[in-house]
């Protein structure tokens, strides 16, 4: 059988953690900031993890990750 390829674009986004979930980054951090609060701005920092149905399409993207 031949090997799966991983999808590139979700390799780059996603990353899979020792758990099992899927880590991605927040949006919303990119331009027009100045607007934004700054506690507002530090909260995107953190990561987000995706839900069930989501994790589960994402994790078959990346079959070696």
């Amino acid at each position: 059988m031949p090997k799966q390829k991983t999808h590139k674009g979700a390799a780059k986004r996603f990353d899979l953690t020792k758990s099992g979930k899927v880590k991605r980054a927040q949006a919303f951090k990119r331009h027009i900031l100045t607007k934004k609060p700054t506690k507002r701005t530090r909260n995107l920092r953190k990561a987000a993890y995706l839900t069930g149905a989501e994790g589960k399409t994402m994790k078959k993207l990346m079959p070696y990750k």
